[in-house]
């Protein structure tokens, strides 16, 4: 997921339930600070980033950006799997989701709860089918899919070509 440092220590303050003024005053900086960071005023250095992030409960960490390649065609469409799976947070990989209309244009549900292991398949089998790589990294976890991986209901090219990748291990760390 691409995010910018603002939109990063906005999303840890907001998860760690915490006030700006609360945040920054156990990061040692000023609320004026860090909503100056926070709305792109002023850039923080990695180092002052990860110090905010740390006392939000989290951590900065590296991991892998999936590239997109296109490996084969399916019903006119290609068929386009990242070189390695990507991993989302804990809370994007069990929320409850609405489906855009371009991923499910042919039911009444587009609701789903991820959380729930019957509905994450459906919503798996949608995005490998209908999707492009902003949904492929909007709504599947690596890990989630290698466990579900038997069990999704594909059409013959589109699992011939998640198949390789699917079958390598996911990155060990969650984005």
């Amino acid at each position: 997921m691409d995010m910018d440092s603002a939109e990063l220590l906005v999303r840890a303050r907001q998860a760690a339930g915490l006030s700006q003024a609360a945040l920054a005053a156990v990061a040692g900086t000023s609320r004026p600070t860090l909503s100056a960071y926070e709305h792109g005023r002023k850039s923080p250095t990695l180092t002052t980033a990860a110090r905010i992030v740390g006392e939000a409960g989290f951590e900065l960490a590296l991991s892998p950006k999936p590239e997109f390649v296109e490996v084969g065609v399916d019903r006119g469409r290609p068929i386009v799997v990242p070189t390695e799976l990507p991993r989302l947070d804990l809370t994007s990989a069990v929320a409850t989701v609405n489906l855009p209309l371009h991923l499910s244009w042919s039911g009444p549900r587009r609701t789903f709860d991820l959380s729930d292991r019957r509905q994450r398949a459906r919503v798996y089998e949608i995005v490998l089918r209908e999707g492009g790589p902003v949904d492929v990294r909007t709504y599947i976890d690596g890990a989630l899919l290698v466990d579900l991986w038997d069990d999704l209901v594909l059409p013959a090219a589109v699992r011939a070509a998640w198949q390789p990748v699917v079958q390598r291990r996911p990155t060990p760390t969650a984005a």
